[in-house]
């Protein structure tokens, strides 16, 4: 009687009972894919996550040789100290044009190469284009710098050399304020344009060959192909693409326009990042510094928000 019992009693394997939790079979399942990942995830968090505990420096008038936690909390004082510097909004302004002037030049740049060099049928012509193209995104910045001053200098530059042929007077155009964004902008995208291309050729590659065949039998030439069947297999990458520029869209790069700027240039050379900088590191204001960081991320948070409401509004592309 006790042994029908205890047998009664058991659960069979197949029962409810016994069954493991939905995530716990994912996650049997894609093991090797978690230990893969682990790395990456460690780094992200160290590197990523955890500094972000230091972002409450902004609120405190931070001191080193005190600590973090016994620095005197002055709350927002640091924010309002930013927002009534004289040239706040000059800098605001220097860094949204630059950042708008980049975006609006340089992102249909590769677009348009990758385009190019889809229709070559030279392939040893469209592999040197290819090469060369990208080979500038290789070079460090210092050396981008440094080539745009030989080229440009009062006193010898290859750029001087040639307006002096022409009958155009000579001018220290490094010094000048004009031509600061021209400069960043005519740089970044002869450094950028093949690199960014390789993401579209690889989209373009990915379109079916007989929607081009079937085009052609139906009387479609180059360039209806092009606005029919090309431009549109390619937008959900366009779009994307464009969501991840949306988010750096204050954050221009700091290397270059510290390299490039000087006391004369200040007018469209100084941005946020440039201010950090010396406020934060060579003014050794280092809450101060943080708040205006602090300020400058938030913004473009903001902007990656909006921009991926609004493509997911219009289309069916969206990072998330």
């Amino acid at each position: 009687m006790r042994a029908t019992k205890n047998a009664s009693a058991e659960v069979l394997p197949n029962s409810p009972a016994s069954a493991k939790p939905e995530w716990m079979k994912k996650l049997a399942d894609g093991k090797y894919l978690m230990m893969l990942v682990t790395p990456a995830v460690i780094c992200l968090a160290l590197f990523y996550y955890f500094p972000m505990y230091g972002l409450i420096i902004a609120f405190k008038d931070y001191k080193p040789f005190i600590g973090l936690m016994q620095s005197e909390w002055v709350g927002f004082e640091n924010f309002v100290r930013f927002f009534n510097y004289k040239y706040c909004w000059r800098m605001i302004k220097n860094t949204f044009l630059l950042s708008f002037w980049s975006l609006l030049w340089g992102f249909p740049a590769p677009i348009i190469l990758a385009l190019v060099l889809n229709e070559c049928q030279n392939m040893k012509f469209k592999k040197f284009v290819q090469t060369v193209s990208y080979m500038p995104h290789f070079f460090s910045t210092v050396i981008v710098v440094g080539l745009l001053t030989m080229m440009l200098s009062p006193t010898g530059g290859i750029v001087t050399k040639a307006l002096e042929s022409l009958g155009i007077e000579a001018t220290n155009i490094l010094a000048d304020a004009r031509y600061f964004r021209t400069l960043y902008i005519a740089s970044g995208i002869w450094q950028e344009l093949g690199w960014g291309a390789i993401v579209y050729l690889a989209a373009l590659t990915n379109i079916d060959p007989q929607l081009y065949e079937a085009a052609v039998v139906d009387g479609a030439g180059k360039w209806r192909c092009l606005w029919s069947i090309t431009l549109p297999s390619i937008i959900p990458t366009i779009i994307t693409m464009l969501l991840l520029r949306m988010g750096s869209i204050f954050n221009v790069g700091f290397e270059k326009a510290f390299l490039l700027q000087s006391p004369s240039t200040y007018e469209t050379s100084e941005i946020i990042s440039t201010y950090v900088y010396t406020q934060g590191l060579q003014s050794n204001s280092f809450s101060y510094g943080t708040a205006v960081g602090l300020f400058n991320s938030i913004v473009s948070l903001s902007l990656v928000l909006i921009s991926n409401y609004v493509a997911k509004s219009v289309s069916e592309t969206s990072l998330w």
